[in-house]
């Protein structure tokens, strides 16, 4: 007989279908809860809702998409416009290269430590050609200072060189641009020029000179034919003899002015402490001056300080200012030499309480053959000028009458290109 299955059905919140622990024969089978009927208006407005902002995401989406084709229009006019200026500039770098190395001229190029960043041919051809990347203070030990402060002489190709060099600021972080240049042949005929003036300042004041020559020349041959005379004592000979001496000593001084004064340029360059110069001149005009009854005063102060020069040429030219306060200072009066330094400019004075200068006098002692004086030749001061321009300086006169005059020599102190 068939077996009747019983079926019953479960709420949803009874257990998932399983057999009954009393019942084993019964299923029971879950029915859902009950779902609350949807609202159509509800359901109207969420699709406007979603309608709406789709169309509102569609449009964004097409403004960006509009904006983005415009964005990348612009980048690339802009990368064009870039693009041509990279080339211009480019273009604009090689032709200034190319400048730079054409340029007789020397450029170095500084950056804010003082590094040598960059430098065109023509200088690493006078400085060398591994000169960048390294600082400029080592780099100017090559560099010799000339007669001028801002002229310089370099050894390169076995031949000397003369060079002016300027300076100028590159940038805000203390970069700095050096322009060299080539002046040796413009310093050769500014030299071969001076040297004509004074071959023509001699040639128009020949013939007072060979009157100066002459009267001294005269009375030699005379002292000479007494010498020659038998009947001459020994105390006349002694006499004449030293006459003769004095006189061609004279001459020799004469020549030696007119030699000095036509060579003008110094024989030599090299470092001069202007304290031994002193030193030296004091004692060659201390004697003389004690001699003529005047007193001698030194208050020159310029320890370790040298000019780039001719010792001897110095030496002669302050030996030049002091023999002219001697023969000018009046028994009992003083000589002074004094001085010292200031900035980079080195200044000896020379003073004496003589007569002093009238106007006219003292605008022109500087002149050659102008002398107040018999037995004078007229080219000492202008000798003085001379060696005072050839190392870079220059010699001025103040003088009042009854009160004395100063003279004073002024030089530009050796120093290092930095």
């Amino acid at each position: 007989m068939p077996v009747a299955a019983a079926f019953a059905i479960a709420p949803a919140s009874a257990h998932n279908a399983s057999s009954s622990p009393l019942h084993p024969n019964v299923i029971s089978i879950p029915v859902p809860e009950a779902t609350p009927p949807i609202d159509a208006r509800e359901l109207e407005a969420a699709f406007a809702l979603f309608s709406e902002a789709s169309s509102q995401l569609a449009t964004a989406y097409t403004e960006l998409q509009g904006r983005v084709e415009r964005l990348a229009q612009e980048l690339a006019v802009a990368n064009g416009e870039l693009r041509r200026q990279y080339l211009e500039k480019e273009a604009l770098s090689e032709r200034l290269r190319l400048l730079l190395d054409a340029l007789p001229g020397g450029v170095v190029v500084l950056d804010g430590n003082g590094t040598v960043a960059d430098a065109n041919p023509a200088a690493m051809g006078w400085l060398g050609s591994g000169i960048a990347g390294q600082p400029w203070t080592i780099v100017a030990r090559t560099l010799i200072p000339a007669a001028g402060t801002s002229e310089w002489t370099v050894e390169t190709a076995g031949e000397s060189r003369r060079l002016a060099m300027s300076e100028s600021p590159l940038d805000a972080g203390g970069g700095r641009i050096l322009l060299l240049n080539d002046v040796t042949e413009a310093e050769r005929l500014r030299r071969q020029l001076e040297h004509h003036k004074r071959l023509s300042a001699m040639g128009e004041m020949a013939a007072g000179l060979a009157h100066q020559l002459r009267t001294p020349l005269a009375t030699a041959l005379l002292h000479t034919a007494n010498l020659g005379r038998a009947d001459l004592s020994d105390a006349d000979r002694t006499r004449f003899s030293e006459r003769l001496r004095e006189r061609l000593r004279h001459l020799e001084t004469m020549i030696q002015d007119m030699l000095q004064f036509v060579r003008g340029q110094p024989a030599s360059s090299e470092p001069v402490p202007l304290d031994a110069v002193v030193q030296d001149v004091a004692q060659i005009i201390e004697p003389q001056l004690a001699a003529g009854g005047l007193r001698f005063e030194r208050e020159f102060v310029a320890p370790g300080v040298a000019v780039r020069g001719d010792r001897k040429a110095l030496t002669g030219a302050l030996l030049n200012l002091l023999e002219n306060a001697l023969q000018v200072t009046p028994a009992g009066g003083t000589v002074r030499l004094s001085g010292g330094v200031q900035a980079d400019i080195a200044t000896v004075h020379v003073e004496d309480n003589g007569p002093g200068m009238e106007p006219d006098i003292k605008s022109r002692v500087f002149e050659p053959f102008f002398t107040t004086r018999q037995e004078g030749t007229g080219l000492g001061l202008a000798i003085v000028r001379s060696v005072a321009q050839a190392h870079g300086g220059e010699v001025e006169v103040s003088s009042t009458p009854g009160q004395g005059s100063v003279f004073s020599l002024h030089l530009p102190i050796a120093r290092i290109a930095a």
